[in-house]
């Protein structure tokens, strides 16, 4: 096996009560990414569905295909967005529980613990908070285990050497990162579990510097570089700010076309790789948004194959890629297929998957 592709997945394709609340009955990701209209010559919204639709993920039938459609074209496991907001606060979990309980689909999955505070900056409402993230302390840690310990037990679990993967997306963000590292391990080996394989994001989104890079000297056993594939050369920068300012905000970046490297000073041998099909959060945040212009699946293809071969001689297990999102429709970057590019984006990773093993 070349890598093992494992793709972020947003499970707010379902109306919840706090959506309704917020911004109006019936509200999903779906309301962003049909509204969105061009807003600039040449945009490319709205970007929308083609075989799966406008789909609502309470529907088993819908789960069954994606994860049908994943496996067809390489994806390994699912990393289902999970939300833990402190003292047993939680949103949007109903679709992984369904699949949990259930035993469908086959597709496997771990768990991403989306660990930030939720503000309206999605819908161009960024000083507005709608959930606020806390850390009330070591009890809180462990009801929060206890309520993922039965997913790390399924068989469907992604596993490295026999343990669990776990990702956490803003370890800068939690009191005591190494602490969290020492409690979770030893909460699993209490279970009986082999441990967990813990995963830190490295988030540097337009390269200005990663906000977090002491994944390794915290315990975490991987860290993954998220960075944009955007160019962002002093030429595009100048050329970005000003046409920010004709576009009253928007930020428009060229897409890279060739693979980014690591910031300086950070491990390889610490790093997973990740790539990211395509970026256009405006239908979420409007000229707030930054989008990458010029996306394609022929252009995704670089960005693969150099994270297939940044990971070609490690050890298989620990061959993971990550790709952001199997589907992030309203941030832009998806892998499900869509009414201009088909089934591109999949038929490109299939592709480097196969010509890497």
């Amino acid at each position: 096996m070349a890598a093992r592709a494992v793709a972020f997945y947003l499970p707010q394709f379902h109306p919840v009560p706090e959506n309704d609340e917020w911004w109006g009955p019936g509200f999903t990701e779906w309301t962003n990414t049909a509204k969105a209209r061009p807003l600039y010559p040449g945009h490319r919204q709205p970007t929308l569905p083609a075989d799966l639709g406008f789909y609502d993920l309470r529907l088993p039938q819908v789960r069954e295909e994606q994860s049908a459609l994943a496996q067809r074209y390489g994806v390994e496991a699912f990393c289902y967005w999970h939300y833990w907001f402190g003292n047993g606060r939680r949103v949007l979990e109903r679709p992984f529980a369904e699949v949990l309980a259930s035993g469908e689909p086959s597709v496997s999955f771990c768990l991403g613990w989306a660990n930030q505070t939720w503000t309206g900056i999605w819908h161009g409402a960024a000083d507005r908070v709608l959930i606020e993230q806390t850390y009330p302390g070591t009890e809180d840690e462990e009801a929060h285990f206890a309520t993922v310990l039965p997913a790390f037990r399924d068989d469907r679990y992604l596993r490295v050497d026999g343990r669990a993967v776990f990702y956490v997306f803003r370890p800068e963000e939690l009191p005591d990162p190494a602490g969290f590292v020492d409690r979770w391990q030893a909460l699993a080996r209490r279970a009986g579990l082999d441990g967990l394989y813990l995963v830190a994001e490295t988030s540097d989104l337009l390269g200005h510097g990663p906000k977090y890079v002491d994944g390794a000297k915290d315990g975490f056993d991987a860290s993954v570089y998220m960075r944009l594939p955007a160019r962002t050369t002093p030429r595009d920068v100048l050329a970005m700010r000003a046409r920010r300012k004709l576009l009253r905000g928007l930020e428009v970046y060229p897409y890279a076309t060739e693979p980014l490297p690591l910031a300086d000073g950070l491990d390889p041998t610490h790093y997973q790789p990740a790539v990211y099909p395509n970026w256009d959060n405006s239908p979420r945040s409007g000229r707030r948004g930054v989008v990458l212009h010029g996306a394609s699946p022929e252009r995704f293809r670089p960005h693969v194959r150099a994270a297939v071969d940044a990971v070609r001689d490690r050890p298989a297990d620990e061959r993971l890629l990550w790709v952001k999102s199997w589907n992030e429709w309203a941030e832009g970057n998806h892998l499900e297929p869509d009414l201009r590019d088909g089934h591109g984006w999949l038929q490109v990773l299939k592709e480097e998957l196969a010509r890497g093993r």
